[in-house]
């Protein structure tokens, strides 16, 4: 259509060669598929140059018409796919979802109004092409993975306890201590957290965790250990303010570890993401830049 067009439009076989940008010979055998497909002659040539039949004037009409239709759906389409705008599906682990996306989420949402969020909570590693999530926000180590990653900021966790388990159960003087008190497990997918690290002498030593409580959702395990019932190696977001109001208490400090954990915003390898995918991980990369829990003083 866009050959005829042009031959019509230019002049000539050779003018409209010039302003596709291909040679006349590609001209003359599109012309020349094109009549044969169709069954009709569209172009009547000479060497004094060309002449539209009744089908070819008719064809041109209608190939103008079409083809305008997709330049100008092309240019909507591609206004359109530059705003931040559209669905965006966001899958976030529970406790970190509640403690520091979700408060952030109004901000964003007021800046791009035009954006519709569903979030997903969930500790669950979920899938992104399988349960249809645009971005995913991570803790831990990944695995090697095809996914896009930015890194949000660190998270280190902390061995605490609420001043009543203490007052009931002592303090642990060292990782050892740790067999002989109720500490609270991970069930699940992320039982491996209850291996401790800590270090002993100058090395890392694992130490093997048990207790009376297990859940697979931090919160719950946060919950519990407020209410006295168990030590837990908590995530800072959550443990660093509450130390700093006195209702949990920082344990076996000098054996700390230091984990090489990042929260992370990971999302499908597209070549150009979506501006609302760019928009909504560029925000969460500014305002973790620095960590609002670290602006607790202990």
């Amino acid at each position: 259509m866009r050959v005829v067009r042009a031959i019509v439009e230019a002049g000539g076989f050779s003018a409209a060669a010039r302003q596709l940008g291909v040679s006349q010979a590609f001209i003359s055998q599109a012309i020349h598929g094109l009549e044969k497909r169709l069954g009709v002659k569209l172009l009547h040539r000479s060497t004094r140059g060309h002449r539209l039949t009744a089908e070819g004037e008719y064809y041109v009409t209608e190939a103008a018409r079409i083809t305008d239709s997709v330049d100008q759906f092309e240019s909507d389409f591609l206004s359109l796919r530059a705003q931040v705008s559209g669905s965006l599906r966001i899958t976030i682990p529970v406790a970190f979802g509640y403690d520091q996306i979700l408060p952030r989420l109004p901000q964003f949402m007021e800046q791009h109004p035009d954006i519709e969020i569903t979030v997903n909570l969930n500790d669950e590693v979920a899938n992104l092409i399988e349960n249809g999530f645009d971005v995913a926000i991570r803790m831990g180590v990944m695995e090697n993975s095809t996914l896009i990653r930015r890194k949000l900021c660190d998270l280190r966790r902390l061995v605490v306890a609420a001043p009543s388990y203490i007052a009931k159960y002592g303090l642990p003087d060292t990782p050892t201590d740790l067999s002989g008190h109720n500490c609270l497990m991970w069930f699940g997918r992320r039982e491996h957290l209850n291996r401790w690290p800590f270090i002993v002498d100058g090395e890392q030593r694992i130490i093997q965790i048990a207790g009376n409580f297990k859940s697979t959702d931090g919160l719950a395990l946060s919950n519990h250990c407020l209410a006295g019932c168990g030590i837990m190696r908590m995530a800072e977001h959550l443990a660093l303010p509450y130390i700093r109001q006195g209702k949990l208490v920082r344990l076996l400090r000098s054996h700390e570890f230091v984990d090489q954990t990042a929260i992370q915003a990971v999302y499908l390898p597209e070549r150009h993401p979506l501006p609302r995918i760019r928009a909504f991980v560029d925000y969460m990369v500014e305002s973790f830049k620095i960590p609002p829990w670290l602006s607790y003083k202990l």
